[in-house]
């Protein structure tokens, strides 16, 4: 079992910027994909951003440019720097762990993000 503890979420306005960082209960390893996602009210769950254990980064058309993943491994911490925040990013964000190896999945308990026009 993984704990994922997301924070950084807040109210900033459209412009603005703001860090996630998700922090892992153990040492992530070569075998875990670490993603963030995004939910808004009314909408499903869309992935916004993924890196590999070999730091090989996708990201979801609408956040290109201006979000950037990032992982610590030695903290056991997943980063997501948004700049140019939009009022269409609000949303709760989401850290998951994927394990390649057993293929289980983990998530947080996410944590808020609201952009201001």
């Amino acid at each position: 079992q993984v704990q994922l503890a997301e924070s950084g979420g807040g109210l900033v306005q459209a412009g603005g910027s703001l860090r996630l960082s998700c922090a892992a209960s153990r040492s992530i390893t070569s075998t875990d994909v670490m993603d963030w996602y995004r939910q808004a009210p009314g909408k499903q769950r869309e992935q916004v951003a993924t890196i590999t254990s070999g730091g090989l980064r996708n990201y979801a058309d609408s956040v290109k440019g201006r979000f950037t993943i990032s992982r610590d491994n030695a903290k056991n911490t997943v980063y997501l720097q948004m700049n140019s925040l939009k009022p269409e990013d609000t949303a709760v964000y989401y850290c998951r762990l994927r394990n390649t190896w057993t293929t289980y999945s983990y998530w947080g308990q996410g944590t808020q993000v609201t952009v201001s026009s």
